[in-house]
């Protein structure tokens, strides 16, 4: 039954996932690819509109996941699966906070699991760049590079970087996605 499989995969990842949405995106990747639910092309447009709109990114995902595979009820069910079991941990956190960080060897388990979620953060973008921009998506597999991609990844770079200079401050991160976007609707409609 497709709502028991959505709701415990996504319950798995939100039990296993530290470091919040974007250290999720791999989980929920690799487990979309695994059981078909979603092509690597789907996936990145998945990704970017969940990055867009408003939520945590790993809950966009969960929801457009289900929805795609069962409508309203498998987003539900998708969604409840993947807030479940942050929402029980931080409910025990939340009641134990005043003593909890006290501890060393909790310090010393978040201090180990740090590096993890950086390093889950930094492969999925890593595995977002070569197949969105350089169309390499198995090893074997790789194709010519997204030209218009590559243009519109430099100039956002090359925005970030006056801006940074000129205010002496990085720009808002809406900011770059209405002008990647604005490139996004004139570069490829041609």
């Amino acid at each position: 039954m497709i709502y028991l499989k959505l709701f415990l995969t996504f319950l798995q990842i939100g039990a296993v996932s530290f470091g919040g949405g974007y250290a999720m995106i791999s989980l929920i990747r690799e487990k979309a690819l695994l059981y078909g639910w979603l092509n690597e092309n789907e996936l990145l447009n998945m990704i970017a509109v969940a990055e867009s709109t408003p939520g945590p990114i790993a809950v966009n995902m969960a929801t457009y996941v289900g929805s795609s595979q069962a409508g309203v009820i498998g987003s539900v069910v998708a969604t409840l699966g993947i807030v479940l079991p942050s929402f029980i941990i931080i409910l025990i956190i939340a009641s134990l906070i005043r003593n909890f960080l006290k501890y060393k060897t909790v310090k010393a388990f978040l201090s180990g699991v740090r590096p993890c979620v950086v390093g889950l953060i930094l492969a999925t973008a890593g595995i977002m760049f070569l197949s969105t921009i350089l169309n390499f998506t198995n090893v074997g597999q790789y194709r010519v590079p997204d030209i218009k991609g590559l243009i519109i990844f430099a100039i956002l770079l090359v925005t970030a970087t006056i801006y940074g200079k000129l205010r002496k401050k990085k720009p808002s991160p809406i900011l770059m996605i209405l002008i990647s976007a604005v490139l996004g609707a004139v570069m490829y409609s041609f």
